[in-house]
């Protein structure tokens, strides 16, 4: 990613969180995307803390991404994520696409959350 694409999408971003907060009765979907992998966390701004993450990193995840799409990985994150969350009894969150379109992997994360028990 260029260093002016970068600014972009950071700038998009901070224009995307004026008007978004996480709380605790309905927490921040946050979701980073680099080159290779996809991060999603869900926070609660009230005290800054990450409730629940996953990403294609993740150890119950790396086996099952291994030779799939990006767009599929994404799904599975998606998947992971809400799990974890319905786990702590979060049902509803604010999704917060980071800057970035919501679009492909972004999309394919946020869709799969929602079949899989969330609630934006």
């Amino acid at each position: 990613m260029s260093e002016k694409s970068r600014k972009a999408r950071i700038r998009r971003h901070r224009r995307v969180r004026a008007r978004i907060f996480g709380t605790p009765e309905r927490p921040r979907l946050n979701v980073f995307r680099s080159l290779g992998h996809i991060y999603a966390q869900i926070i609660d701004d009230t005290v800054g803390h990450t409730l629940v993450a996953a990403s294609t990193i993740d150890r119950e995840l790396r086996d099952q991404v291994a030779g799939k799409s990006k767009t599929e990985a994404a799904q599975l994150v998606g998947e992971l994520v809400a799990k974890r969350a319905l786990a702590l009894g979060i049902k509803k969150v604010i999704f917060d696409r980071g800057g970035y379109k919501y679009h492909g992997r972004v999309k394919a994360l946020a869709d799969a959350a929602r079949e899989a028990g969330l609630d934006f």
